[in-house]
C-alpha cells in the first residue's frame, strides 16, 4: 500500500504508478492541470517519469471557470 497525501487528504493507492497514470485515472486533462510534488512544481513532460512513492505529497490544481 502506498500512502499519498493529495490536496491535504490521505489517498492510499494499491501499487506505485507514475504521476501521469495517476492523474489520468481521475479523468483529468493533463493540458489543464498543475501539480506540486513534495513542494516542487512538476513540469508536464516529467509526469510519466515520476513514480509515486509512499509518503509523497501532491497538490493538484485545475483552472475553474466562472465569473
Amino acid at each position: 500500500m502506498i500512502n499519498l497525501t493529495v490536496n491535504g487528504k490521505p489517498r492510499p493507492i494499491e501499487v506505485s504508478v507514475d504521476l501521469e497514470t495517476y492523474l489520468l485515472s481521475f479523468g483529468l486533462n493533463l493540458k489543464f492541470v498543475a501539480v506540486g510534488y513534495n513542494g516542487e512544481v512538476v513540469k508536464k513532460e516529467s509526469f510519466a517519469s515520476l513514480d509515486l512513492r509512499d509518503g509523497d505529497i501532491l497538490e493538484i490544481v485545475r483552472p475553474v471557470g466562472g465569473g
